[in-house]
């Protein structure tokens, strides 16, 4: 590819090729989506039923089997497997994009050559698809938390808020992945090892409050940290978020955005030579 036709990176463009080509990632996703369950006999169907049956084993597991109780707080039935959902909402959102990402570009090495193709929207793709499967087990969570808690504040409104600097920061990194498992191949394994042991080192199975105080500041170190506590909040206990925490947390997300954005605009010029 010329050096000279290589795009330039910055926020401007960034946000502008997002802008530019939101078309294109509307349907390009709504195909991801409808793909993922082509030739299955219930098709999108799988897409509320998956989050049904994850929610009804994390409620007989924890609340029958291993009769847990959360820190601080009278779970009641079932309550507990609420409190673990939320926290896999925000992991697996994160998981799938950092996942997938290193073998974006491999998976679709066709529109390396193409000039007009704006790689840059492929993990914006992914983060799509993601978001899709997680407002459906959202509603399912909503739906889990009227039956048992029989009732669902208006703070709820506020998730989508809490989710933006995981969004921006998720974008970033999978930008950042997706170039990087262009030249190192192995990315792909070492994320996935890491995304797995980014699970049990977030609060997704247990609350801030359940470690020891000498732990607890290396635990908020983790980004999902945040957005895991604020998101539980605004969904179960229908608390205002910390406007000034969420600020910096979405300045911080629009930083690792940008750089990610940054990096993969630099090093593009170099896929069509690898592949």
């Amino acid at each position: 590819m010329n050096p000279h036709l290589t795009p330039s990176a910055g926020p401007i463009r960034m946000f502008g090729s997002l802008w530019k080509n939101r078309l294109l990632i509307t349907q390009m996703t709504k195909r991801e989506v409808i793909g993922r369950y082509r030739g299955s006999v219930m098709g999108l169907t799988w897409s509320f039923f998956n989050p049904i049956l994850m929610l009804a084993v994390y409620t007989f597991v924890f609340s029958e089997i291993f009769k847990a109780r959360w820190v601080g707080v009278d779970t009641g039935q079932g309550g507990f497997a609420i409190l673990v959902f939320v926290g896999m909402i925000v992991h697996g959102l994160f998981a799938e994009c950092a996942n997938r990402a290193p073998s974006l570009i491999m998976n679709n090495n066709n529109y390396v050559k193409k000039v007009v193709f704006p790689l840059e929207i492929l993990p914006v793709i992914t983060l799509g698809s993601a978001l899709f499967h997680s407002c459906i087990s959202l509603l399912v969570l909503l739906i889990a938390q009227l039956l048992i808690a029989h009732t669902i504040y208006w703070s709820a409104l506020l998730f989508p808020l809490i989710l933006v600097p995981l969004i921006l920061g998720t974008l970033g990194i999978s930008w950042f992945l997706a170039s990087l498992g262009v030249f190192l191949r192995d990315v792909g394994q070492v994320i996935t090892v890491l995304t797995t042991v980014l699970m049990f080192l977030s609060p997704v199975l247990y609350p801030v409050a359940a470690l020891p105080e000498v732990y607890r500041p290396w635990l908020q170190l983790n980004p999902l940290t945040y957005v895991i506590e604020e998101s539980r909040n605004v969904l179960l206990y229908g608390n205002m978020p910390d406007w000034g925490s969420l600020s910096a947390a979405i300045l911080i997300g629009i930083i690792i955005a940008v750089v990610g954005f940054w990096f993969f605009q630099k090093t593009r010029k170099g896929f069509a030579d690898v592949i």
